[in-house]
């Protein structure tokens, strides 16, 4: 069985650090892409961060500054680091993986072969 599970999302003050994770079972982070997107009320869903099976990272450019991808392969674990958090940044926070990295980082889909339920952050004083 393939899971993906968010975790680490919360309220944070702006300017505020968040670490949220993707913990990843049932599938091998060798052979699968995991990209993490975000979707704000009534917004559409826009591509964060992503990393590929082989490790290449790819960063929104928008957050390219304040954010940044990583994993651990013996947890398989993704983690995206978030620092000097704003209050745009509020959204629900999803990761994704898919086979084909290229799906991953360069689109956003609604097919990719696994989602995680998301996890929320809020950045607000």
């Amino acid at each position: 069985q393939v899971r993906l599970v968010e975790s680490g999302g919360g309220l944070v003050q702006p300017g505020g650090t968040l670490r949220l994770s993707c913990e990843v079972s049932g599938i091998d982070l060798n052979s699968y892409a995991i990209g993490w997107f975000r979707q704000a009320p009534g917004k559409e869903r826009e591509g964060v961060s992503c990393i590929s099976e082989v490790g290449s990272t790819y960063v929104q450019d928008a957050v390219k500054d304040r954010f940044t991808i990583s994993r651990d392969m013996f947890k398989t674990t993704v983690y995206l680091d978030m620092n000097s958090l704003k209050p745009e940044d509020t959204a629900v926070y999803s990761c994704a993986a898919d086979t084909n990295y290229l799906r991953v980082c360069f689109q956003v889909r609604d097919d990719y072969d696994y989602w995680g339920q998301g996890t929320q952050v809020t950045v607000s004083a």
